[in-house]
């Protein structure tokens, strides 16, 4: 079962402000001030076994944190695999990740670049491999409600996968009232808006709080950012016909309940993700691109959400929230041209975290790479192997 994290979490809604980040290795009583580092105020509870140093998971956190520290500037930023896999004719880079296209198959390369409110923030070392192992164990285990389109992994950070004709709608579903960006379910809520995306929202309810059941609320992509729909306005606008989107629309809705039942068996809570679908050539509907991640999911230690959202105290969250939190202090994401470089210590917060879900989901250990040869050239050569073994 998940513990409380040995370092970052907000103790309040207030916002997040430059002098509260403070060093990553504060655990002894004495200093449990600064170890509230996303907090304007003092969390005077302690739970000692999580904070004592001999606790295996704060070992395990520093050796973690240490790697990450030597790795701030070998992130995996960009790639180029065209330029040097005779096969790929061509690269889409996403905010995330850079796909080629070889012909029957699509390669994903899982960058380590972080991106919120529709744009990259910053790189964080490991991430991409986080991410991509973290959706191939997910892929394996939900195959049972839905087949998807991966055909290999030939490296840590790259799934080969099959091409499919992408449904231009992201399917997001929620199990709680949160969020901070414009289309979260809470900014909306606290706004004014009862009916979102086809929902009936009731009154009363409060940031943080669980749902009565889950709820689908699919966007549709816009120049820069997400939109949201109705089912009738994808239907209607021809984005899906009504049998696809009542097909994705199960599987969505049957992946999150066994994505929540799984993370709180390992003492977590699936409070939001978003899932894409595509259809093959034999007209077979795909889950596609990732799974639960830290980058599409937002999840919360299980055992201290009851009491922390009685107090009115944010959830210990295991997700990049804490990084929009601070962007959203100290600039506009949305429209600012130039944004601020996030603070090393919030980087590496962010590494240890994914890797802490990674570890905490799958029940094994992350195997930091080594530094050998570069990855360029290992992601190349197996790139090259894999595709040579499909044709």
């Amino acid at each position: 079962m998940a513990q409380s994290i040995p370092s970052l979490n907000p103790a309040t809604t207030k916002p997040l402000n430059k002098t509260s980040l403070l060093p990553l290795f504060t655990t002894t009583i004495k200093t449990r001030k600064k170890m509230n580092c996303l907090s304007t105020k003092t969390n005077t509870t302690l739970n000692v076994s999580i904070q004592n140093p001999l606790n295996p998971l704060n070992n395990r956190r520093r050796d973690v944190v240490e790697a990450i520290e030597n790795s701030l500037s070998n992130c995996l930023s960009e790639t180029n695999l065209h330029q040097t896999v005779p096969s790929l004719k061509s690269k889409i880079r996403g905010k995330v990740r850079d796909i080629y296209d070889s012909g029957d198959y699509l390669v994903m390369v899982t960058t380590d670049r972080q991106s919120a409110f529709d744009r990259v923030l910053a790189s964080i070392p490991f991430k991409g491999q986080v991410l991509n192992e973290t959706s191939l164990w997910w892929f394996d285990k939900t195959r049972h409600i839905t087949p998807n389109a991966v055909v290999s992994s030939p490296h840590k950070n790259v799934t080969i996968a099959k091409k499919c004709s992408v449904f231009p709608v992201e399917f997001v579903v929620r199990g709680f009232v949160t969020g901070s960006t414009d289309t979260s379910l809470w900014t909306v809520y606290k706004n004014g808006v009862r009916n979102y995306c086809g929902n009936s929202l009731p009154e009363g309810l409060v940031k943080n709080e669980k749902l009565s059941s889950n709820i689908l609320t699919p966007t549709t992509k816009a120049v820069d950012h997400d939109v949201p729909v109705t089912p009738n306005d994808i239907i209607e606008r021809g984005l899906m016909t009504p049998d696809d989107y009542d097909e994705v629309r199960t599987k969505a809705l049957s992946l999150f309940e066994f994505g929540q039942r799984v993370a709180l068996e390992h003492g977590l809570l699936l409070v939001d993700t978003k899932y894409e679908f595509g259809k093959g050539a034999d007209g077979t509907i795909y889950l596609i691109d990732e799974v639960h991640t830290p980058d599409s999911s937002r999840y919360w230690i299980a055992n201290s959400y009851e009491e922390r959202f009685r107090n009115g105290l944010e959830p210990e969250n295991v997700d990049k929230e804490f990084l929009r939190l601070w962007f959203k202090d100290h600039c506009n994401p949305y429209e600012d041209k130039v944004l601020p470089d996030a603070p090393k210590e919030l980087v590496s917060e962010l590494a240890w975290r994914y890797i802490f879900l990674y570890e905490t989901i799958t029940k094994s250990k992350f195997e930091i790479p080594t530094m050998e040869e570069t990855i360029h050239d290992r992601i190349a050569q197996n790139v090259s192997m894999a595709l040579s073994s499909l044709w």
